[in-house]
Order: structure tokens, then C-alpha cells, then sequence
């Protein structure tokens, strides 16, 4: 089954075409005897349907899914005595990143994991938590460069371009899974 990933009214790169548009209709494909849509296209008004893997999600659009505010915060270590691990960054606790406002939701660890290298768990606990912050710096980056690129100096240009491609696998829209994927045993 299909499920419309766009809005009317969206604005969406075309990647086939290399161009913005707008989505003008959703168009879903109705099956006898299945309650939901089989599939679901776009007109976009370049003289054909689209289908969702070949449009993205503008930054706009993605910048605008509330990304709330990300932090670490410490949980007592449940695994370890705080003298059986003297040797980390904080004994008796480890990092968690929340990314609700109620303080739960996000990445957790395993303690094993974290005992092994505790100094690169609390890095990555720290960049995690601060991925929100680069993400809207990366897009003022690019703002700032469309406002005006020919003024920009090349050094500026070549970074906002990397940091649209960093960004690009982040705020596209991937096409759906499919329903059912057919056993080794039914493929033979």
C-alpha cells in the first residue's frame, strides 16, 4: 500500500529534471478490493506524473519538522560499581541524548559498549546532542550563499555546496519501503 509523502501546495525538487516545482495534485491509484491506495503520483505541471522517489523535501520544509532542542543528560550505571569504573569520564554514569522534552526518547548506549571507550562514547554523546545546531548552521551557510553566490568567495561556495550534499541524505524523502518482501524460499 501507498501513503502520500507530499501536500498540495509543497515545494519539491524534481531530481530527473533539476528543477523546483510545486505539487499541484496528489494523485492516488485506487485497486478493487484494497482500502488504501495502490500507489500515489504527483503532478507537478511539467507534463507528467511523478512518483515520490523521484522528488525531495525542500530544506525549508525539513528545517521546519521540529527538531526541539537535544541534550545529554547522565544515567546511573546499572551494569558497573562506581569503583569498577574509576577509569571513566564520569564514574557511575553514562551519557544519554534526549531528543523529547520529556526527558526520555533518543540514544542510549550499551553499557558494554560504553565501558570499552568511554572518551568515544561521550564524544559522540556531545556531537549527537549538537546535530541539530550544525544542521541549521549548515542551512544559514546555504542561505547565505543563495542570496547572493556571486558574491561569495569560492572558499564559501565550495563549503555551502558540501554542506548541501551533507544535508541532502538528512532532508530527502526516501520512498516507502515496500509491504511485503517475498521469502528466499517463495523466490526459488
Amino acid at each position: 500500500m501507498a501513503r502520500a509523502q507530499f501536500q498540495k501546495g509543497q515545494k519539491v525538487w524534481v531530481e530527473c529534471v533539476g528543477a523546483w516545482a510545486t505539487i499541484e495534485k496528489v494523485q492516488p491509484v485506487w485497486a478493487k478490493g484494497f482500502d488504501e491506495p495502490v500507489r500515489v503520483t504527483y503532478d507537478v505541471g511539467l507534463g507528467r506524473e511523478f512518483a515520490a522517489a523521484e522528488l525531495m523535501m525542500t530544506a525549508e520544509d525539513a528545517a521546519g519538522a521540529e527538531v526541539g532542542d537535544w541534550r545529554v543528560l547522565r544515567a546511573r550505571n546499572k551494569w558497573q560499581a562506581e569503583e569498577d569504573c574509576l577509569h571513566h569520564p564520569q564514574p557511575g554514569t553514562y551519557p544519554v541524548v534526549v531528543t523529547d522534552t520529556a526527558d526520555w526518547g533518543g540514544w542510549r548506549v550499551p553499557g558494554a559498549e560504553y565501558d570499552r571507550d568511554p572518551q568515544r562514547i561521550e564524544f559522540q554523546s556531545r556531537l549527537i546532542a549538537a546535530a541539530p545546531r550544525l544542521m541549521q548552521l549548515a542551512e544559514s551557510l546555504m542561505d547565505l550563499v543563495a542570496e547572493s553566490p556571486d558574491d561569495a568567495p569560492p572558499a564559501v561556495l565550495a563549503l555551502a555546496r558540501q554542506a548541501r550534499e551533507t544535508l541532502q541524505p538528512v532532508t530527502e524523502i526516501l520512498e516507502a519501503a515496500p509491504a511485503r518482501i517475498p521469502s528466499p524460499a517463495a523466490a526459488a
